[in-house]
């Protein structure tokens, strides 16, 4: 068979008057937003906290702190498997691009940012959770994630990722909450004091077959560490925008996502475990619907199930048996492996 399939890439922007997309994968963050009767004033202060945060990190020559605005686009990648024109969307991120107000120029921001996938809610919201019906004790499967990190990979090596954009992604996400995570010395005057821990999630070791390591950085101003997946130099591929764009933006997502540990009201201390049940912490005043991003979570993992995985089982088998893919991720991480 060819190994060939057929990627291509829209886009939407985020902004007040944002329609999530029928294709949308709803339990993404920027979605779930944008419906309700409060949805305009979510987006509006949304968009108003990424552009204080940005600001607040752009310090120098911004007396102000109001000479910088990020816009936001949310990038889906579509996967035709047969070439029938028939498309599955795969892969959900961002792009910022940042406006520089007083030299009124465009910089660009970060491209990666946040990570949806239905591949992904299939393997944690379908895969995982059956395997652990039948065995309690074992860890997940040796080849769990190795479909979805082959078809991300895929897709970045694809001349439509190329003709969009010129850097690897860098995804920005949550701690996680089974984890505990050491202060070091090492700072970072963007990213801020680095973070790191012993044993690596199953979150980490899934992002290192997408061909991503990881890395734990708290920036100035922040109350807990958030988690870089990148390949590459994170610390010299990218520019401070850029840094600042995925920070700005990813932080303000999760204060709304995960107020106990991003919008907590005392800082992560040396030796730091994040915890959903912490109670000390402020509300954003953005209406959020955490129970149905999680219900959704398997409604679209079942759903990719049926129109995906099922109809598309040998094809995918067989190309995922012969796609090979020089990985970028630090070796290392794979003999750190995660507590089941």
């Amino acid at each position: 068979m060819s190994n060939e399939f057929t990627c291509s890439i829209s886009s939407i922007r985020f902004d007040e008057n944002y329609q999530p997309a029928d294709s949308t994968r709803l339990t993404t963050n920027f979605a779930n937003l944008a419906r309700g009767e409060h949805r305009q004033e979510n987006l509006r202060k949304t968009l108003r906290m990424i552009n204080n945060r940005f600001n607040a990190l752009a310090h120098w020559d911004n007396e102000t702190a109001d000479r910088y605005s990020v816009d936001v686009d949310i990038i889906s990648a579509h996967l035709d498997i047969e070439g029938s024109g028939h498309t599955f969307p795969v892969i959900e991120t961002l792009k910022t691009t940042i406006t520089d107000h007083r030299d009124n120029t465009r910089i660009e921001g970060m491209i990666g940012n946040s990570f949806s996938s239905y591949v992904r809610d299939y393997d944690f919201s379908v895969v995982l959770p059956e395997h652990f019906d039948k065995n309690p004790t074992s860890p997940p499967p040796a080849d769990f994630g190795d479909l979805h990190g082959k078809l991300f990979q895929y897709f970045l090596n694809s001349e439509a990722y190329k003709a969009n954009f010129d850097k690897q992604p860098v995804i920005c996400l949550s701690v996680s909450t089974s984890k505990t995570y050491h202060r070091t010395a090492n700072h970072h005057p963007v990213l801020g004091v680095e973070y790191r821990q012993d044993e690596y999630s199953l979150t980490d070791e899934y992002f290192h077959k997408m061909g991503l390591r990881v890395r734990y950085f708290m920036p100035v101003g922040s109350v807990a560490p958030l988690a870089f997946y990148f390949a590459g130099d994170l610390l010299s591929d990218y520019s401070d925008f850029e840094l600042i764009s995925a920070i700005s933006t990813m932080e303000t997502f999760q204060k709304i996502y995960r107020p106990e540990i991003y919008n907590a009201n005392s800082t992560a201390s040396q030796v730091y475990q994040p915890s959903l049940k912490y109670q000390d912490y402020s509300l954003t005043q953005i209406v959020y619907d955490r129970e149905e991003r999680s219900q959704m979570a398997v409604t679209q993992g079942k759903f990719t199930e049926e129109t995906f995985i099922k109809p598309y089982q040998d094809i995918l088998e067989e190309w995922a048996a012969s796609y090979t893919v020089d990985s970028q991720a630090d070796k290392k991480q794979t003999n750190n492996k995660y507590a089941a």
